[in-house]
């Protein structure tokens, strides 16, 4: 990665639509919803959703800048029919989805050795997303609610967004929740924005990171990072069985699995049972991070309905 060069670009311009990955102005697969021909109308509702993708950079052929560009049509169809698919069309039932497209970070600077090209590159993809969510307040919001919701690299951008714009700021009365996923986040990261504690509770935040029962991360556990389980809502380390499980989504979008996972909180993130679907048996990796949202699809699905629907209560 050390060889990786840097390239300066223009600011982008979230005007256009093309720099969306998900947009209520354009037909995208956040508009999906699994097992169904429906596809949602989003200009319908009355909440909103931004919603920050994980890494989709992760070294193809050609990919040797520290940041991806914002213009690869190979990364961006990659993007779409991943995340966007898989991820941000959980949330199409609680409002209209915005997805910025963002110069992201490349996987490895994760664990690279040059610290010093690899904090400017997550600057760099940090400094999109907020321009992004800037654009989105000053031309799409008009005083609406909104979930944010990320994983991943996109909960790396999501949790300073929220520190520096949300948290304590006049903006925060507009916040439902925020689904902070795949990445460890501390309970204390926010001064006035509390872990949501139970199904219903607005104007929170929730994180979670999924492994095999029994494994333990090599870093970045302990009680000191937040564990939201995503079947129950709570964060005291009950179990829930799989019996509560309302879907998941694995390969194929078009297919809905009840029962198959089970969640429990420990130290920090959740530990769950080895999904059974077709094909299983080849599923041999302990860490479940790429199926954090999959795993609990209808699961959160409802939930953001749920807690859209509270906030709205309480706007009369």
């Amino acid at each position: 990665m050390n060889s990786f060069q840097s390239k300066s670009a223009k600011q982008v311009d979230y005007a256009d639509l093309a720099h969306w990955a998900a947009h209520p102005d354009k037909v995208d697969p956040a508009d999906k919803v699994p097992g169904s021909d429906i596809v949602v109308r989003e200009n319908d509702q009355n909440m909103d959703v931004f919603f920050i993708h994980p890494t989709t950079y992760t070294g193809k052929k050609g990919h040797d800048t520290w940041n991806a560009p914002i213009d690869d049509k190979a990364l961006n169809k990659r993007t779409d029919n991943s995340t966007i698919l898989y991820q941000a069309s959980v949330f199409n039932q609680a409002g209209r989805v915005y997805a910025p497209r963002y110069r992201q970070a490349h996987l490895h600077a994760y664990r690279a050795d040059d610290k010093e090209s690899s904090d400017a590159a997550f600057k760099k993809a940090y400094g999109d997303v907020e321009a992004a969510f800037l654009y989105y307040l000053d031309h799409e919001n008009d005083g609406r609610p909104f979930i944010i919701a990320s994983h991943s690299q996109g909960t790396t951008h999501a949790v300073p967004l929220i520190q520096k714009h949300i948290d304590g700021k006049a903006l925060q009365d507009q916040l439902v929740a925020a689904y902070l996923v795949g990445m460890p986040v501390l309970k204390d990261n926010f001064k006035n924005i509390k872990p949501c504690e139970n199904a219903e509770e607005i104007n929170c935040f929730m994180s979670w990171r999924t492994y095999r029962r029994g494994t333990i991360p090599a870093s970045w556990s302990g009680d000191q990072f937040l564990a939201t389980n995503p079947l129950s809502w709570t964060t005291d380390g009950s179990y829930a069985d799989a019996s509560l499980n309302r879907g998941s989504v694995f390969k194929n979008f078009n297919k809905v699995y009840e029962g198959r996972v089970d969640a429990q909180s420990h130290e920090g993130f959740i530990w769950t049972n080895k999904p059974k679907f077709p094909w299983s048996f080849l599923l041999t990796i302990k860490n479940y991070h790429i199926a954090d949202y999959n795993f609990f699809y209808r699961n959160v699905q409802e939930n953001a309905v749920l807690r859209a629907n509270e906030y709205l209560k309480g706007q009369g």
